[in-house]
């Protein structure tokens, strides 16, 4: 009766515990979640600033490329104007000559100049239309390096901004990766607490012990050497634990898909003959589906439990002796998120 009520009296720590690690477990779950929104809103910005980044660097392309079409023509105009002005200056050294030469013939020296002065008038209107041209792309160019000018301010501005969502992703990102250590650290305490507490409910045994994340059982303690049928007193040990899942399935909200994960494992000493298992894993994989039907008896729900067999293919003792064997003889239990 003594050792009843001891048992009792530490049955009574789940309740605080479970709650104590359901509300760590919902925030680290909400701080995840947090942290996806923001970083999914922030690389939506980030994409739609460089879709406009590449928008303005093809515009630029444009107007440089249109830049350079209009300065070839305006260096076209301008070598036609100095044609026109050569051919002017020519028609006048003309004229001279003309005028020097005719000293004899007057009324064709006036006919000659008058003929002269048409065509000095016409590359006159031609230098006239030439020059309108290079003013009008003159102008053109200037507005274009005023648009240049403005696309580049456009650009330097979306850099900036898209260089201060970097800086608050990556702030965004450590401020969360110190609060999700922080968790991390507070959750493996609370694990080592429920360790402790699984220890009490099952006793101080050297062949029970924990590893890692997971609580081992020497395959002793359930079976007999090449046996998937449990012995009554591991039954027993399995009533002790049945007990503590069905109130965890308690404690747990139904939103955490948490569940039982039962691991059957052997040694490299194949199976003896007569036995009704062809290798290890066949053995392994009985001994943990034993394990997990006698869960289900007991009441805990099917959906929470999960089977598997390793064989010899996942030692945890690497030696070749009796007790390296009787190491990797052995059926782990851990508690996990599916």
């Amino acid at each position: 009766m003594a050792l009843s009520r001891t048992r009792r009296q530490g049955m009574n720590y789940w309740p605080g515990f479970v709650d104590a690690l359901s509300t760590l477990v919902l925030s680290v779950i909400f701080l995840l979640t947090v942290f996806m929104v923001a970083q999914f809103y922030l690389s939506q910005e980030v994409g739609s600033k460089d879709t406009a980044l590449a928008q303005l660097n093809a515009q630029i392309v444009r107007l440089t490329q249109l830049l350079s079409l209009e300065r070839t023509g305006k260096t076209s105009l301008e070598d036609e104007a100095a044609r026109l002005r050569a051919s002017l200056n020519d028609a006048r050294n003309e004229r001279d000559k003309l005028r020097a030469a005719s000293g004899q013939n007057t009324a064709s020296e006036a006919g000659t100049s008058e003929k002269l002065g048409a065509q000095i008038d016409l590359q006159k209107q031609a230098t006239a239309r030439a020059l309108a041209q290079i003013d009008l792309l003159n102008e053109q160019i200037s507005a274009l390096r005023r648009q240049i000018a403005a696309l580049e301010d456009a650009l330097g501005a979306s850099e900036k901004k898209e260089g201060a969502a970097q800086v608050r992703i990556a702030d965004l990102g450590q401020r969360l990766n110190v609060a999700l250590a922080q968790r991390v650290q507070e959750l493996s305490r609370y694990r080592s607490d429920f360790f402790g507490k699984l220890r009490e409910i099952l006793g101080n045994r050297p062949d029970i012990r924990v590893v890692g994340d997971r609580f081992v059982f020497q395959s002793e303690v359930f079976f007999d050497s090449g046996s998937a049928t449990l012995r009554p007193d591991g039954r027993a040990e399995l009533d002790k634990l049945a007990g503590a899942i069905l109130d965890l399935n308690k404690k747990i909200p139904s939103d955490i898909n948490w569940m039982l994960q039962v691991n059957g494992h052997t040694d490299i000493r194949p199976v003896g003959a007569g036995l009704p298992f062809r290798s290890n894993w066949e053995l392994s994989a009985a001994r943990s589906i034993s394990v997990v039907q006698y869960l289900i008896s007991k009441g805990v729900p099917p959906q929470r439990v999960a089977a598997a067999g390793f064989g010899e293919y996942d030692p945890i003792d690497t030696g070749t002796g009796d007790q390296a064997l009787a190491h990797n003889r052995r059926i782990e239990l851990k508690l996990t998120e599916r």
